[in-house]
């Protein structure tokens, strides 16, 4: 997300509803136990409820029923039963606002600079706020709702109170300077401004955030007990192998068993002990090295690690952080070697090492230190999605590395789930026990629809005999996952993004956003030829441009082999192929989508579990010439519901290239349909739900992101000025901002 020299972020850088079935029998099996509570719920009024695809009618008033006795009073009209994806959906669209359908309302709740704090002026969004320490950072991204008591306990259950804990990924910048949140755009050359530092530092990060219902809207609680900021300079632990690792040793840390904040954080994860776990991704393009940093080391094998996570020597960083002043916390973001120290204690030679992981907040006690998680490996991290727990069984968690050609992963707890743990007096105390011991793996895919897991540890003789890099330890592995993953051969992918489990039947999806590195002819060692799961390679055209690779993405799925989420061995197919609904249908357009379900670079993914409807999000750079980007509801069917497919490809030496692929039933209007769409440049990113599916929270990022910094004086030249056209807040500058969506009539979301 929010991919540097890719098709989803431009300007920063160069189906089968029968796994539904449940829900709707639950939603006809609660209509005949308890009408009263139905109608409280504000269920959608249909004839008909539809149970796997059959329509069964209400029971009762049939000349054919029995006629009671004259005694007995008569049997009650059943309520109806709610249908998911019974809205209208709602048309592609290049207006500047949120577009939901109709009988839904969306609504902003938490926008950039918001305060958290008594104390904190009211943003004033020209560029002179201050105090972004008590302020809700920028360009919101993955987040959680963690259910709040009257009382201001944890909860299940509770449905009008909570607390969001949110991820602020990153800032909109133009060359060097975050320019929306600098009176004058900011500065553009180095040195950069301390000042100007400061306040792009801090709106990175994480929020914790109560949220209230109060009669039928939603609003921030100012000055909460449990609002709170995480940000790039906030103490945090290391976790799990690496921790007290040499690797992590540096002038802050000298054990290595601390680092400072977290960075670039985009998407999430939640425990299942009630924690919020959130991924590092974009972080190296922050670190600066000198141009002769690899003699300066020795060319010691942390040359190799280095180049392999984006950082060769000369390697500039994105907003000069390191050039904000004398201070230690801006020559940190410099990761030459400086000290004479062997290992690291009196410099930050290996400071880039702290970040890259999954890190655990815990979002109802401010008072516990966020720790990252280093046995769940170091990479560009998206999601963090908890397969079904089961007692008894370990936890599997799986993952995504946001790169192209880069590989999904999979950690596997090697305690068993208790189930008492759910709520348990210490929760990161919990994620200590499940999260820092375990077996780590990379997929690969084969041709046929199989696929294995291999253990990423010094077991694995590959990861021994591995001459690029000589490991030395789990630590390691871990800390160098990318390098391992090399290691054994795992499967490159076309950027695994978001990734969400299946309720129903514990199937597990990936977002794989786009490549424009996939080609049928290559050239150079990055461009890599269509494969099985990465089957397309094309040209698609915005406007006169040619757009090649795979610019319009695709979402691929698993079923695990025997052994449930220890699994070693599973089936995959691609749910879905993103297109225009006027491509090839033969080769682009694979999925038959039409104009109501069309979509590109799918990114945010998540199963929510009221109505078990998975939603799409898109972080999209290839259709934006006639839509924005864009939120889909669907209702997937399962692995291997499709049917295998060849696409054939001509090269350039004349010969053919034949590539066998399996794709999920085709989509329909009852199990994919557009749900949202959004403002000019943004992204839509980020969902959570109350407990009883009737709020939805929804993260919409960097609107007007496409304005240059010579325009900053006039916002009629911005290509945004969402949300403040919705009327919220002052000034006219774009701002990544939370929304919440209700029913109207008061029923769940996606009905």
């Amino acid at each position: 997300m929010n991919k540097p020299n890719d098709l989803t972020h431009l300007p920063l850088e160069a189906a089968d509803t029968d796994d539904n079935s449940s829900n709707h029998f639950n939603a006809v099996l609660s209509a005949r136990l308890s009408r009263r509570n139905m109608l409280r719920g504000g269920f959608a009024t249909a004839a008909t409820a539809v149970l796997g695809g059959m329509g069964l009618a209400g029971c009762g008033g049939s000349d054919d029923d029995p006629v009671a006795p004259p005694t007995t009073s008569p049997t009650p009209t059943p309520a109806p039963a709610e249908k998911l994806l019974a809205f209208a959906a709602v048309p592609k669209s290049l207006a500047d606002s949120v577009s939901v359908p109709a009988g839904y309302t969306a609504t902003v709740l938490y926008a950039l600079g918001d305060p958290l704090r008594a104390g904190t002026p009211a943003y004033k969004n020209d560029g002179t706020d201050t105090d972004f320490d008590n302020r809700a950072g920028d360009h919101h991204d993955g987040m959680e709702f963690f259910a709040l008591s009257a009382t201001g306990t944890p909860s299940t259950t509770a449905s009008d109170r909570g607390v969001l804990a949110m991820n602020h990924e990153a800032t909109t910048d133009e060359k060097l300077s975050s320019h929306f949140l600098h009176a004058n755009g900011g500065t553009t050359s180095l040195p950069r401004p301390a000042v100007e530092v400061d306040k792009e530092v801090a709106v990175h990060g994480i929020s914790v955030v109560e949220v209230k219902k109060t009669g039928t809207t939603w609003a921030t609680v100012n000055d909460s007990t449990f609002n709170y900021r995480i940000t790039p300079l906030t103490d945090v632990e290391i976790g799990g192998p690496a921790r007290g690792n040499s690797l992590l040793f540096t002038k802050y840390s000298p054990t290595g068993t601390r680092t400072r904040g977290t960075l670039n954080n985009c998407g999430n994860g939640r425990t299942p002990w009630g924690t919020y776990l959130s991924g590092e991704e974009n972080w190296s393009g922050y670190f600066a090295r000198s141009a002769t940093d690899d003699a300066a080391r020795g060319n010691d094998k942390s040359v190799v690690s280095l180049r392999r996570y984006g950082r060769a020597q000369g390697s500039t960083s994105r907003h000069g952080w390191e050039t904000g002043g004398a201070d230690d916390k801006y020559q940190r973001w410099d990761i030459s070697k400086k000290g004479a120290s062997a290992d690291g204690t009196d410099d930050y030679r290996n400071e880039m090492n702290g970040q890259g992981y999954i890190i655990e907040v815990d979002a109802y006690d401010k008072t516990k230190l966020a720790k990252k998680r280093s046995a769940l490996g170091r990479f560009a991290h998206e999601s963090a999605a908890f397969g079904i727990a089961t007692a008894g069984q370990p936890l599997a968690v799986y993952m995504g590395d946001d790169s192209r050609n880069e590989y999904i992963y999979k950690f596997v707890s090697a305690a068993a789930w208790v189930a008492a743990d759910a709520t348990p007096a210490d929760r990161i105390a919990t994620g200590d026990k499940y999260l820092d011991s375990g077996k780590l793996y990379v997929a690969k895919l084969a041709s046929d629809g199989t696929g294995q897991w291999i253990e990423l540890s010094m077991n694995n003789p590959q990861i021994q005999a591995y001459t690029a890099y000589k490991f030395a330890d789990l630590a390691d592995v871990m800390v160098n996952a990318r390098l391992a993953a090399d290691a054994v051969g795992a499967t490159k992918m076309d950027r695994p993004e978001w990734c969400s489990v299946n309720p129903a039947n514990g199937e597990i999806y990936y977002t794989l956003t786009n490549n424009s590195n996939r080609n049928v002819n290559p050239t150079g060692s990055s461009q890599l030829v269509p494969d099985s799961a990465n089957p397309r390679a094309y040209t698609d055209m915005k406007g006169t441009s040619a757009q090649n690779g795979n610019p319009n993405g695709h979402i691929i799925r698993f079923k695990e082999g025997t052994g449930a989420g220890a699994a070693t061995t599973f089936t995959w197919d691609v749910y879905l192929f993103g297109a225009e609904s006027g491509a090839d249908a033969t080769k682009i357009n694979l999925s038959s989508l039409t104009a109501d379900q069309d979509f590109s670079s799918p990114d945010g993914l998540a199963f929510l579990k009221s109505t078990g409807i998975c939603w799409i999000q898109t972080d999209d750079g290839a259709y934006t010439d006639v839509t924005n980007c864009m939120m889909l509801a669907a209702l997937p069917g399962q692995v291997g519901d499709g049917a295998k497919t060849t696409l054939t490809y001509d090269k350039a030496d004349g010969s053919k290239l034949a590539v066998d692929t399996f794709v999920g039933k085709k989509a329909s209007a009852d199990t994919l349909k557009r749900f949202l769409v959004g403002p000019v440049g943004s992204e839509i990113t980020g969902i959570t739900e109350t407990p009883d599916g009737k709020a939805l929270f929804v993260n919409i990022q960097h609107p007007g992101e496409s304005t240059s910094l010579a325009n900053i004086a006039d916002p009629t030249k911005y290509t945004s000025q969402w949300p403040s056209n919705a009327g919220y807040g002052a000034g006219k500058r774009p701002r990544s901002a939370t929304i919440v969506i209700t029913k109207n009539d008061g029923g769940r979301i996606g009905t």
